[in-house]
């Protein structure tokens, strides 16, 4: 659970989702409106943030597992998925110490594996390819160099993929999506951003 340290990456989202939460502004990115209609079965939904996606998902019929470092989104998820009855339940967690203890036949992790230094990266990244069921999808997005917006990071304690490293990284499962995306960012900066949407082979194939 929650741990005495919290870095300035974990203290930047806490006032963001305090503030969208005073706004009531739960719209979903363009990560999460990309991923809705590629979710199956059941969803971990890795980095959740203030859990738009996660809550939509269990309106869609979907039972997920939200988990993010924020307090204040976990108390969030949890109290609407109680008054909608959604099969969705968030856990608050130190994701860099966090263990995906059992499968899923979705796995998303939007803007997630950016936080971590490379080795841990690629730790979680495997992580949630090991956990993906045969024949189900890892939803990730992660910034890429490029990205001149640092206000976010916690001192060196990030990573930046290379543009096509991610989709390397699915070699032998089916692609379904693969994007890049460009959004300005503050003080006239840019995120540079990539995205995969791939299905796991299936133990037949």
């Amino acid at each position: 659970m929650g741990n005495a340290t919290r870095n300035k990456s974990v203290e930047f989202f806490e006032v963001q989702f305090q503030k969208q939460i005073r706004q009531q502004d739960y719209a979903l990115n363009p990560f999460e409106t990309l991923a809705l209609d590629y979710l199956t079965g059941t969803v971990l939904d890795l980095g959740s943030g203030l859990g738009n996606l996660s809550l939509e998902a269990g309106r869609r019929g979907h039972r997920a597992i939200a988990v993010d470092g924020s307090s204040a989104a976990v108390a969030r998820i949890n109290t609407y998925a109680q008054r909608e009855a959604l099969s969705v339940r968030a856990v608050q967690a130190d994701i860099e110490r966090w263990i995906i203890d059992q499968p899923y036949d979705t796995i998303v992790a939007i803007g997630l594996l950016t936080f971590f230094r490379r080795e841990r990266a690629f730790e979680l990244l495997h992580a949630i390819q090991e956990h993906v069921n045969p024949g189900g999808r890892a939803i990730v997005n992660v910034l890429v160099e490029g990205t001149t917006y640092m206000g976010m990071f916690d001192g060196d304690n990030y990573y930046l993929f290379s543009r096509n490293r991610l989709a390397e990284e699915f070699s032998g499962w089916r692609i379904l999506s693969s994007r890049h995306q460009t959004f300005p960012a503050p003080e006239g900066k840019r995120k540079e951003f990539c995205t995969v949407i791939a299905e796991k082979p299936s133990r037949a194939s």
